[in-house]
């Protein structure tokens, strides 16, 4: 299964978020999730939750550090560090993650997160910390 469905379909939580892949290599990851109303945090106004925010920060900094890594490489989330800068409209929700560090058993992935039409305009910014499970050989 090529990576791009492996992130958009091999995990059923990925599914019910609707994550879809922009671009993937080595340098970097791009993801996003479609904008649906049941994303909303609160019901009085028209701003993405902060937990879905998040969360695309770890997929994003997590699939960083992967592509680097073997693909039978297993990882996980040691710590994730989110600033929340300003809300997130009801658009569309990116994010795009960079390994800052990789070693042989931990990586570290910086993310930025912005709405649909504004890229320079980030509405979070993350770090993740992953363990890396190397697979053996």
């Amino acid at each position: 299964m090529p990576i791009e469905q492996f992130i958009e379909r091999g995990f059923p939580f990925h599914q019910l978020l609707g994550v879809k892949v922009d671009k993937i290599d080595e340098e970097s990851v791009r993801l996003h999730i479609p904008f649906r109303d049941e994303l909303i945090g609160h019901a009085g106004s028209a701003m993405i939750h902060g937990g879905v925010i998040s969360t695309l920060a770890d997929i994003c900094g997590g699939f960083a550090v992967w592509t680097r890594c073997e693909r039978d490489d297993f990882i996980a989330t040691i710590t994730l560090s989110v600033d929340y800068l300003r809300p997130a409209t009801a658009r569309d929700l990116y994010a795009e993650a960079t390994v800052r560090l990789l070693g042989n058993k931990v990586g570290n992935a910086h993310v930025v997160i912005w709405s649909e039409g504004d890229p320079d305009t980030h509405v979070a910014e993350g770090r993740g910390v992953y363990n890396i499970r190397r697979r053996k050989k």
